[in-house]
């Protein structure tokens, strides 16, 4: 049996009125060990007889087999393995890759073979050692002569043992000299059992060959032998690797391609990323400004006091009747203390009046409170003391003052500890002065505030039995909103009617909570569209590398890579892409936030890990999204037709 039977193979090219017959009704066998020269005049058909030999190309009509087998019904999978283990094709114009060193380039074949990485290496430099071109192992194509590049050619042809050798006029770009040592070569390959189709349209070149066959306007007009004794070939192809690090090593050797086609590439890389750069730093920018606006607004919250709802006469703020209801009192704040969810009452009452220490005057507000006041408005001691338990069942005579009344009556340092100043010309001890407060909740941060026992306001001072308001905490384990209700219909029974109103801390924490996260969804959704159109940058710029690398596909292809190596080497390159524009949007974000700390003082970013993680992982989806289709396209792209690529 031979080892290539064609039988009546035709091709045809075009369609409608431009299709043309090339090859008409062909047919031949080669033996193995042979050395056959395909010789015709341009456009007789002879080229592309060879590409169906090598199985480029596939014929529109008849029986073409290697070795027995059928391969006009192969898929392209199966014709791409074919390619691999069987041909080695050395190519008029060398088709080696630019980017690859010699060393890479004949090595290429075997790593789609799954050749591991240190045999494929050493195998590479020998098969240049032996055909003289030690030293050069590390010189890129364009370093090379034309002579060297077609040895470098014919040494990536054997990487894989390549028991039949396609030469396609493998001296027409080359001198003489060189022209005579490639023949050389090609004449050692035969001796040495290699079966040698060469292709030319030069009869000095095709009487190297032992069996000459002219084609002539898609037909054979002459098929001449010298010998019909062939001795027999023992040539076989490497062994293909199947265990699991197969698969392995052809993911790391797809990755390193990807690199090394955006290294190749590093402006219009960065210039591909930059959609991606600017989509993730103001996602990750806008999270972190609106993570740290809510904390500022929170930790406000916090410091007038969390889980509190406060309690005033009226039906709401703003109600002119306010003042006239007295109904509010200190029964009503023990019988809310007595409630199993309530951790503590605070009531309040308060009266502006004249202030007075030695000569100066100053109007001021003093809030009468029990001693809990300060722990569940968060208002934080600086110096002194705050009164106690027993101040306020003593109706004793104490005030705490905050920090603009210490500076109006005691500037230069002075200490007020142990002074008395005169409240509505009542006698009041400072035992304790209250740190500056500087948050948007903390009311008039011009006026003048103190704090006295709520006793002590009311008996000695004012004379009412009102309170103004009281002040409720309620227990970590509770339900605030639930504690509010039953609040209510406890102060409707002891009151009759409803002349009161509740602020809870918690309904308003929740509100600002949903409006930052609102309006950070907002900007996140307007970030996001600048990461779509970032992918679409991706997309457009990947099918741009794959129509300008279509000649390297089809090299690929033809040593034998799969469709599936050609998809994940592309698919690879785009998530490289845009993961390495969204860490470099992250980092982008990260000094923003820098500058932006150091010049605005209200507030910092915060960042969020999940939003970080989350920006990263989408970029790589964007690039599998929006890399698949060129990788697609790239992998399902005809050999011939992205070799004749220029």
């Amino acid at each position: 049996m031979s080892l290539i039977e064609c039988n009546n193979i035709n091709r045809w090219f075009g369609s409608g009125e431009n299709r043309v017959h090339v090859l008409k009704d062909v047919s031949l066998s080669i033996e193995k060990g042979d050395f056959v020269a395909i010789i015709g005049q341009s456009g007789s058909g002879k080229s592309t007889l060879m590409n169906i030999l090598g199985c480029l190309d596939t014929a529109t009509s008849g029986s073409y087999k290697i070795d027995g087998t059928e391969t006009s019904q192969m898929a392209a999978d199966e014709l791409a393995g074919l390619r691999r283990k069987r041909f080695g094709f050395i190519f008029q114009r060398y088709n080696l890759l630019s980017s690859l060193n010699a060393r890479d380039n004949v090595a290429l074949p075997s790593v789609y073979a799954g050749m591991e990485q240190k045999t494929r290496s050493e195998r590479a430099e020998k098969l240049l050692h032996d055909l003289g071109l030690e030293g050069k192992e590390n010189n890129r194509p364009s370093e090379l002569s034309g002579g060297q590049q077609q040895r470098v050619s014919i040494a990536r042809a054997l990487m894989n043992g390549g028991e039949i050798i396609l030469a396609d006029e493998p001296t027409g770009a080359l001198d003489t000299a060189s022209g005579k040592n490639v023949m050389e070569i090609i004449h050692k390959l035969h001796s040495d059992g290699h079966t040698v189709i060469l292709v030319t349209h030069d009869p000095n070149i095709a009487a190297n060959a032992n069996r000459v066959i002219e084609i002539s306007d898609g037909r054979i007009i002459s098929d001449t032998s010298k010998t019909t004794e062939i001795p027999p070939s023992k040539v076989e192809s490497v062994k293909e690797n199947t265990s699991w690090l197969f698969f392995k090593d052809q993911f790391m050797e797809s990755f390193r391609m990807s690199v090394q086609a955006i290294m190749a590439h590093k402006m219009r890389s960065l210039l591909t990323m930059l959609g991606i750069i600017i989509g993730i730093a103001s996602v990750v920018s806008v999270v972190a400004l609106g993570k740290g606006s809510q904390e500022k607004i929170l930790e406000d919250i916090n410091s007038i006091g969390t889980s509190t709802i406060s309690i005033r006469p009226g039906r709401g703020f703003g109600d002119r009747q306010a003042n006239r209801i007295r109904t509010l009192t200190i029964s009503d704040a023990e019988a809310i203390a007595k409630q199993s969810y309530v951790d503590s009452v605070t009531p309040m009452t308060s009266v502006s009046a004249t202030v007075t220490y030695r000569n100066t005057d100053a109007t001021g507000q003093l809030y009468g409170a029990g001693e809990q006041y300060f722990g569940v408005r968060g208002i934080k001691l600086g110096e002194g003391r705050l009164y106690d338990a027993d101040d306020v069942k003593n109706n004793a005579r104490v005030v705490v003052i905050d920090h603009n009344t210490k500076n109006k009556f005691f500037p230069d340092g002075q200490s007020p500890l142990g002074k008395t100043i005169l409240f509505k010309k009542r006698p009041l001890t400072v035992i304790g002065v209250t740190e500056k407060e500087n948050n948007s909740f903390g009311g008039s941060t011009d006026s003048l505030q103190m704090w006295a026992p709520y006793t002590t306001v009311i008996n000695q001072i004012n004379g009412q039995r009102h309170i103004n308001s009281i002040t409720v905490k309620v227990k970590d384990s509770a339900n605030s909103q639930a504690a509010e209700n039953s609040l209510h219909a406890l102060l409707m029974s002891r009151h009759g009617k409803e002349d009161f109103f509740m602020d809870n801390s918690d309904s308003l924490k929740q509100t600002i909570e949903s409006t930052t996260n609102t309006m950070t969804l907002l900007i996140s959704c307007i970030a996001f569209i600048s990461l779509v159109v970032g992918g679409i940058g991706v997309m457009n710029i990947m099918l741009v590398s794959v129509t300008e690398r279509t000649k390297e596909i089809g090299v690929r292809m033809a040593i034998g890579a799969r469709q599936g190596n050609i998809l994940q080497q592309f698919l690879i390159e785009a998530m490289l892409i845009c993961l390495i524009g969204g860490l470099t949007g992250v980092l982008l974000s990260f000094g923003i936030s820098l500058l932006f700390n150091a010049l605005v003082s209200d507030f910092a970013m915060s960042f969020s890990t999940f939003s970080i993680i989350a920006a990263v992982l989408f970029s790589t989806v964007i690039g599998v999204a929006f890399g698949f289709m060129p990788a697609k396209r790239a992998s399902q792209l005809n050999p011939i037709d992205a070799l004749a690529h220029d």
